[in-house]
C-alpha cells in the first residue's frame, strides 16, 4: 500500500475524519413539506456506505421562505425534524459515516421550481412565495422583486438559523455549515452586485460582510464546544465588480477570527451575466488563495473526478478536502475506486467484503475474512 495523502486522517475542529474526501451538499427536490422522504435515505444512505469521510445532508432550509424549491428539505420545526431523524436513525443503523448539515436560507433565488420542470421562479398562483434579499432587485428580471430585509426581517433570519443549528445539535448532525454561497441569501448581502443598501449592511465590505457575520456568530454563540461550524462561499461571482478572491479571504479571516472550523470554497451563483470556464479543478485556485492567506481548513471543489487530480489537490496543498459531488452521483463507490487506484486502504461495510476484487486483497481495510 502506498502512503496517499487523500486516504490520511485529518480533523475537522473537534470532528476526526478518516480520509480527505467530502461529499458536499446536492439538493435532491424530493422533500414534501420540507420533510425528508424514503428517497433521502436511500440517497444519503448510499453515500453513507460509500468510504467518503464525511457526508453533507443538502441545502436545508432555515424558514420555509428560504427554501429554492417547494420540494427542499427544511429543518424549522419539530415536523421537519423528526423527519430528518427518522432518516439519520436508518442510516446510522448501518453506517458510523459522519453526517453534516448545510443550514441555508434561499433569498431572492427561492421560490422555484424543480430544475427537471425547468427551474425558473414559481409564480404565487402555482405555489410560489415572496422572496427576501438585502435588496430589491431580482435575479433575472423576469422575476417578482425580492422584499428589502428590514431588522425585523433580519433578526427573523438569524433565530432561525439559530434554531435549526440548535435542532441540528439535537440530531446528532457531526457539523454544520452555513450556505454563503450559490447567489443565496448571505453571499447576496456580500455581493455589490445584489447588495445595493444604502444603510450599515451595504457598501464597504465590512458594511456587506456584517449580516453573514452576525448569522455565523449567532449560530456560533448556540453551539460552539458541540459541533464545528464552517460556512460555504463562492470565492468569486465571475462578473467585473462583484464578488471577488480578495474579498473572499477577508471574509474567511473575519470567520476564523470568530471560530470557523473550515472554509468550503466554491464559487458563482449570483449573477447571470457570470463568466465560467467550466473544467476540471477551475476552482482550486480560489482555495488555494484562501488556504494561503488564511490558517483555516479548506474544502476545495470544482469538477474533480480523477482520483489522480484529488490526491495531487491535497499533497500540493491546494486544499485539505477534496469535494466529490457530482462524481459521486455518478459512481456512489467513488472512494473505493479511487482506493484502489492509489494504492490505499478503505473501510466497507463487512456486506460488502466479498466484492473484493482478488488481486487487491487489502483494499478493505476492516476486512477480517
Amino acid at each position: 500500500m502506498t502512503d496517499s495523502i487523500l486516504f490520511s486522517p485529518f480533523d475537522l475542529g473537534s470532528l476526526q475524519l478518516k480520509n480527505r474526501i467530502i461529499v458536499p451538499p446536492m439538493c435532491q427536490y424530493s422533500a414534501i413539506d420540507g420533510c425528508m422522504q424514503p428517497w433521502h435515505l436511500m440517497h444519503l444512505g448510499s453515500l453513507a456506505v460509500s468510504g467518503a469521510a464525511l457526508v453533507f445532508i443538502e441545502a436545508t432550509g432555515v424558514e420555509p421562505a428560504g427554501r429554492i424549491s417547494p420540494t427542499d428539505v427544511g429543518l424549522w420545526d419539530a415536523v421537519t425534524q423528526e423527519a430528518i431523524a427518522r432518516t439519520l436513525r436508518d442510516i446510522r443503523s448501518f453506517s458510523d459515516t459522519p453526517v453534516a448539515i448545510q443550514l441555508a436560507h434561499a433569498g431572492r433565488k427561492a421560490s422555484c421550481r424543480q430544475p427537471w420542470f425547468g427551474g425558473g421562479q414559481l409564480p404565487l398562483e402555482e405555489g410560489g412565495w415572496q422572496t427576501y434579499a438585502p435588496s430589491p432587485v431580482p435575479f433575472d428580471p423576469k422575476d417578482r422583486a425580492p422584499q428589502e430585509l428590514d431588522q425585523a426581517g433580519r433578526t427573523r433570519i438569524i433565530n432561525a438559523f439559530v434554531q435549526a443549528a440548535r435542532r441540528s445539535v439535537d440530531l446528532g448532525i457531526d457539523a454544520i455549515e452555513l450556505h454563503g454561497a450559490h447567489g443565496y441569501l448571505l453571499h447576496e448581502f456580500l455581493s455589490p452586485l445584489s447588495n445595493q443598501r444604502q444603510d450599515n449592511y451595504g457598501g464597504s465590505l465590512e458594511n456587506r460582510m456584517r449580516f453573514v457575520l452576525e448569522v455565523f456568530q449567532a449560530v456560533y454563540a448556540e453551539v460552539a464546544g458541540k459541533v464545528p461550524v464552517g460556512v460555504r462561499i463562492s470565492a468569486s461571482d465571475w462578473v467585473d465588480g462583484g464578488w471577488d478572491v480578495q474579498q473572499s479571504i477577508r471574509l474567511s479571516q473575519a470567520l476564523k477570527e470568530r471560530g470557523a472550523a473550515f472554509i468550503h470554497v466554491s464559487s458563482g451563483g449570483l449573477s447571470q451575466a457570470q463568466q465560467i470556464k467550466n473544467e476540471p479543478g477551475y476552482q482550486l485556485p480560489f482555495a488555494q488563495a484562501i488556504k494561503t492567506a488564511v490558517n483555516v481548513p479548506v474544502i476545495g471543489v470544482g469538477l474533480i473526478t480523477d482520483p489522480q487530480m484529488a490526491e495531487s489537490v491535497v499533497a500540493s496543498g491546494q486544499a485539505d478536502l477534496v469535494g466529490v459531488a457530482r462524481g459521486m452521483l455518478y459512481d456512489a463507490r467513488w472512494p473505493w475506486h479511487a482506493a484502489a487506484e492509489l494504492g490505499a486502504q478503505i473501510d466497507a461495510s463487512p456486506q460488502f467484503w466479498r466484492s473484493q476484487p482478488s488481486r487487491l486483497k487489502t483494499l478493505f481495510t476492516n476486512n477480517i475474512s
